[in-house]
């Protein structure tokens, strides 16, 4: 379980591919406090630690984790957001997240307001995945209220501190993300579709 509060930015390093399987290794300033086998979120996807070499640590993703988010777009040099398993009795800041991404989107639009920014995403309805006004969504592994909600499409609001220490100053519009929706509200839904 996670919080979707982004602890650090990892750089990708390195990419190997085994098949159909990617092994993306990461550089990473918490690698050091990292055990093998210890699962860290990527960009909201849940993955475990398989190798773990001086500042860099390895992570393996199947075929099934890179047809359902974007993992695949990955490129060296690439920033990703990073937040280790949360401690069970701390804090929780943000939402229940699992590191289980339901699909992607694409941002549609990105507006820089006074102080802030205002992100747009798109994604397909036809997953019956939905965003209410004030809820809850994970981007990229980042807890977010979500703003502007509508049938396949929402925005959110993004302060300083979330836009320079996530990702989130790397977006453009076409840029893919992972969407994880809120766990209580995917219940709900699939409650009320029975």
């Amino acid at each position: 379980m996670f919080t979707g509060i982004i602890e650090s930015l990892g750089i990708v390093k390195n990419i190997v591919q085994e098949g159909e399987n990617f092994h993306f290794t990461i550089e990473s300033k918490f690698t050091s406090d990292l055990k093998i086998d210890q699962s860290v979120a990527h960009d909201g996807v849940c993955l475990t630690t398989v190798h773990i070499n001086g500042d860099e640590y390895t992570i393996t993703a199947i075929k099934e984790t890179l047809d359902k988010t974007n993992l695949k777009h990955l490129k060296v040099g690439d920033l990703i957001n990073l937040e280790r398993a949360m401690i069970l009795g701390a804090r929780l800041d943000g939402h229940i997240v699992q590191g289980h991404v339901d699909q992607t989107a694409v941002c549609t639009d990105v507006i820089e307001e006074d102080g802030s920014w205002v992100f747009s995403f798109e994604y397909d309805p036809s997953l019956s995945n939905i965003t209410i006004e004030k809820g809850s969504v994970t981007i990229n592994g980042t807890s977010l209220t979500v703003v502007n909600s509508s049938k396949n499409s929402f925005s959110v609001a993004i302060i300083p501190y979330t836009y320079e220490f996530t990702n989130f100053h790397t977006f453009h519009k076409g840029t893919v993300v992972n969407l994880e929706f809120d766990v209580i509200g995917k219940y709900v839904a699939k409650l009320l579709e029975k």
